[in-house]
């Protein structure tokens, strides 16, 4: 029996050029609710779960004041989403390793309104073999949960998987489970964190990434 091999694809920095503006958001958020966290120390967050994120950035809040942040930042991004761009080569990206032979997965912790929004930006198709968002898990980044959940819809394991990511976060959730991750610099971390997080290889987005294809972690068969 042939071993199936695939990649997860994280969504947010990764294919979909939404960083900042999450960034931003999370900064309206937490000055709407009086407090006043710099936009660098956000960015350094993006990528964890929305509770985690703003644990890590005041040093603490209360899981009710974290909750509602959360909603602000969720209904301040959501007015962007008519402005959302693809990066470089992200459809191109995915398509090429379904016509691989790839099983291709979107591994997002986003809510389903959120990735509903984001994959029809992507406009995909029939070349994505499996979706996750935020109700597939309890926890969000750095846990890996999510990324069990997107393994376990795509039928792989983790020796026969890539994951390609954005984000620190990402690398270290992906680390628990003994998933190589890609990293790229397109959600704003630098190649050097991400190698230092683990990530096998980096690349400065998915264009680049496609271009460099045979022989990189990605190229599985």
């Amino acid at each position: 029996m042939s071993v199936r091999r695939g990649v997860l694809f994280d969504l947010d920095g990764t294919l979909v050029d939404t960083s900042y503006l999450h960034t931003v958001s999370w900064w309206q958020a937490f000055r709407q609710a009086g407090m006043d966290v710099s936009m660098a120390r956000i960015h350094r967050a993006i990528g964890m779960g929305g509770d985690y994120l703003v644990h890590e950035v005041t040093d603490g809040a209360a899981d009710d004041q974290a909750q509602q942040l959360t909603l602000s930042h969720d209904a301040l991004y959501s007015a962007h989403w008519p402005a959302l761009r693809l990066l470089p080569g992200a459809r191109e990206l995915v398509r090429h390793c379904h016509q691989a032979g790839l099983v291709t997965v979107l591994a997002s912790s986003a809510n389903s309104a959120e990735v509903d929004v984001l994959t029809r930006v992507l406009d995909l198709g029939d070349a994505v073999d499996a979706i996750t968002g935020s109700a597939d898990a309890d926890s969000s980044k750095p846990d890996p949960d999510i990324i069990l959940v997107a393994l376990d819809k795509g039928g792989l394991r983790p020796e026969n998987a890539v994951f390609v990511g954005d984000a620190v976060w990402d690398v270290q959730a992906c680390a628990k489970v003994g998933l190589r991750c890609v990293g790229l610099e397109c959600g704003g971390t630098s190649a050097a964190e991400l190698t230092e997080a683990g990530a096998v290889r980096t690349f400065r987005d998915p264009a680049d990434l496609l271009a460099h294809f045979a022989g990189s972690p990605l190229d599985l068969n």
